[in-house]
């Protein structure tokens, strides 16, 4: 890590990030490369491997951000609310995904190549937000459903967080896969973040 002050790597640790989020609005995973990201920052490319090593390190870093923020509408909707019915919280919770679609897509990828090219510092920063994700989901089932069996809300966490995984590539499809599915005779029926995102937490809610 290079001498500097904590503001200072932070600030340039957060550049190189939101370079990295930029290109993906536009290019793909495979496409990107720590050059294309060097380019997009104000300093040299090669000072990126002072807070980065692949650029797997610097996607899990960005998925990071990405589970924090959420993290953050969660609570910050559960600050606003004492009460909920399940419909209310399978709105709040298709809501806080409509808004984190940055989320949805990086988390489609491979979770076991970024996890794999990063060093384990940088994997335990990452866990360490993701399980704040959980955390906070239960958090939220414990708050509006204090009735609930302790296995019902292990079963929801365990359902829904795998779930997330596959919302992105079901809700954005491209024009060639819209073409594929039409000449393959599939049945495909378009749904939003929020629809898909809704109707499960209905459906692990019960009735």
């Amino acid at each position: 890590m290079p001498k500097g002050s904590p503001e200072l790597t932070e600030a340039r640790r957060e550049e190189i990030i939101n370079a990295c989020e930029k290109l993906y609005q536009t290019m793909s995973f495979k496409e990107i490369t720590i050059k294309e990201i060097g380019n997009a920052t104000s300093f040299t490319r090669t000072s990126i491997y002072n807070y980065f090593q692949t650029k797997e390190e610097i996607f899990l870093a960005l998925l990071k951000r990405e589970y924090e923020l959420w993290s953050a509408s969660l609570k910050d909707a559960m600050d606003w609310v004492e009460a909920m019915s399940k419909d209310d919280f399978a709105k709040m919770m298709a809501n806080s995904l409509s808004d984190r679609e940055q989320l949805l897509k990086i988390m489609s990828m491979n979770h076991y190549d970024m996890e794999t090219g990063s060093r384990p510092e940088h994997l335990r920063d990452f866990k360490v937000a993701y399980g704040e994700s959980i955390r906070t989901v239960r958090a939220a089932l414990d708050k509006y459903f204090p009735d609930m069996a302790a296995q019902q809300k292990q079963d929801f966490i365990y359902t829904f967080f795998p779930f997330m995984f596959g919302i992105y590539p079901y809700t954005y499809v491209t024009e060639k896969q819209r073409t594929a599915m039409d000449e393959a005779g599939v049945n495909y029926v378009f749904m939003s973040i929020y629809e898909i995102t809704y109707n499960c937490v209905r459906k692990l809610l019960g009735d």
